[in-house]
């Protein structure tokens, strides 16, 4: 299981023509059961499923993870739905907000052009980890916290950091697992459940 934030980015944004009411701006945060090089460090992939419970966060969309929100779940200005591809996120932007009029140009022309999310496994989150290849690979199966869907300027994966520590955290937790003392514990409670039966 991983400790910390995690920030994942590949998708495209979609950006429609400014309507009445603002520009539509939409795009996948994350697909599901695709696997993605994290930094060549490890590959890792989304299942379905694991974002069950986490479309109630107080999720908030960011231009590169960072600065004052665009929009929000909670405000009822961003809207998450998860669908047979991944989790898909929709708002609109007000042109007349500063923060939005900032980077609408750079939406339409492209120069921003990539979905991203950031999460944690860890608080009820699941993930596992196959070390049998010469590539690590892990499988989210389910997301612990979710803080924020971004468009994103740089489209590698910035998590590289925080997935490292998720690696070595998975590697000493294996570890750990298969430390002489616990195998100890594990053949002298085999020999216990034997010797009653």
């Amino acid at each position: 299981m991983s400790k910390g934030k995690e920030i994942r980015a590949a998708m495209p944004v979609e950006v429609r023509e400014t309507e009445a009411e603002g520009v539509k701006v939409g795009g996948y945060a994350a697909v599901f059961d695709e696997w993605a090089d994290i930094g060549g460090y490890f590959q890792e992939r989304i299942m379905p499923g694991a974002f069950e419970g986490r479309l109630e966060d107080d999720v908030q969309f960011l231009v590169n993870h960072r600065d004052l929100p665009l929009a929000r779940t909670t405000s009822g200005t961003l809207t998450l739905t998860v669908d047979e591809r991944g989790l898909y996120m929709e708002t609109t932007l007000d042109p007349s907000d500063p923060d939005a009029a900032r980077i609408i140009p750079k939406l339409q022309r492209g120069d921003l052009s990539k979905m991203s999310f950031a999460f944690t496994v860890e608080d009820g989150g699941k993930d596992e980890w196959d070390h049998s290849g010469d590539v690590p690979k892990r499988t989210i199966t389910r997301i612990g916290k979710m803080y924020d869907v971004a468009v994103v300027s740089s489209p590698a994966y910035g998590g590289t950091e925080i997935g490292l520590r998720s690696l070595e955290a998975a590697r000493a937790a294996d570890a750990a697992e298969n430390s002489q003392p616990v195998r100890a514990r594990r053949m002298r409670m085999a020999l216990a459940l034997v010797e009653q039966g």
